[in-house]
């Protein structure tokens, strides 16, 4: 145990596939830490290793140095970091709140100006990567906030994940996140309609992929999580096709407010929309192959071996 984490109490609020990784890696690494979500289950789980159990927000956040928020969507986020027994409402001045939630970037620029004016931090630290890395502590952060906070929630992150960027001033995580999750969610669409073409076509499934890593065509959704994930019949989720909706929704909303125009973003939202429609939301958003599948009548893609 290091002497800097032993000397931080941190609370962290929002358990649910990621944040639980997340929060476990900080706690077999010696940060003093309470939890709280409405699962308790996921509350329990962190308590066998050691983590203090709260009861609420509040009493997750009270008496805390940094309080960690990894939550569903910008609703929440404004009501448990913001609402009137929220963590801003509920720590000291001086301390810090992290969310890394990924959310609406006006959310974060209030909630921050919130915070600024109780005397309080925030900083904005939204994850790459999948909730596997998340629980082998090999998480990617993109981080907002001034200079000073970030090295105060570094320590952290370094427990927590391997790649760590300050993207900027407060609220440019989130907008970084923004940006990479159009290119990972898009791509994903692509490649479910270019598999399902290939499969309409009747080729080979292992032979398409192989010219496919051998050209610029190719990209890590299909490279790298893919063939273990739906192309070995894996759907169980990592990231979730409602989850992905919900982050299409938030970046054309975001481009639409900053007058970008996202054609093929729109597009994509509206094919996981046709997902969701047929029950498959809660499935690995890799699914969408699965799902233009069924609606074009075609077999499902999946390696031999």
């Amino acid at each position: 145990m290091s002497q800097q984490a032993a000397s931080l109490k941190v609370g962290f609020i929002g358990l649910g596939r990621m944040g639980l990784g997340m929060a476990s890696n900080l706690q077999r690494k010696g940060f003093r830490l309470t939890v709280y979500d409405v699962n308790r289950d996921a509350v329990a789980a962190l308590v066998k290793l050691g983590a203090q159990p709260a009861s609420s927000v509040a009493e997750a956040s009270r008496g805390n140095d940094i309080v960690v928020t990894m939550l569903p969507n910008s609703a929440i986020v404004l009501d448990v970091v913001g609402g009137a027994d929220g963590v801003l409402a509920s720590i000291a001045a001086g301390a810090l709140v992290m969310d890394m939630s990924t959310v609406e970037p006006e959310v974060t620029d209030r909630l921050a100006a919130t915070a600024l004016a109780q005397g309080k931090s925030l900083v904005d630290a939204p994850v790459g990567r999948l909730a596997s890395h998340a629980d082998r502590g090999e998480s990617l952060f993109m981080v907002g906030g001034t200079a000073a906070d970030f090295q105060r929630v570094n320590p952290l992150l370094e427990a927590m994940g391997s790649t760590i960027h300050h993207c900027g001033e407060v609220g440019s995580g989130t907008r970084t996140k923004l940006v990479n999750n159009y290119l990972a969610v898009v791509s994903c669409q692509l490649n479910a309609e270019a598999l399902t073409l290939s499969q309409r076509f009747g080729l080979s499934l292992e032979k398409t992929l192989d010219v496919i890593y051998g050209t610029t065509a190719t990209n890590g959704q299909l490279k790298i999580a893919w063939p273990d994930k739906v192309l070995k019949g894996d759907i169980a989720p990592g990231f979730t096709i409602d989850l992905a909706h919900k982050d299409l929704t938030l970046i054309v909303n975001a481009a639409n407010s900053a007058k970008s125009p996202m054609p093929i973003g729109a597009a994509a939202k509206e094919a996981f929309s046709t997902a969701r429609a047929r029950g498959f939301g809660g499935n690995d958003f890799s699914a969408m192959v699965d799902v233009l599948c069924d609606l074009s009548h075609t077999e499902k893609p999946r390696l031999k071996n």
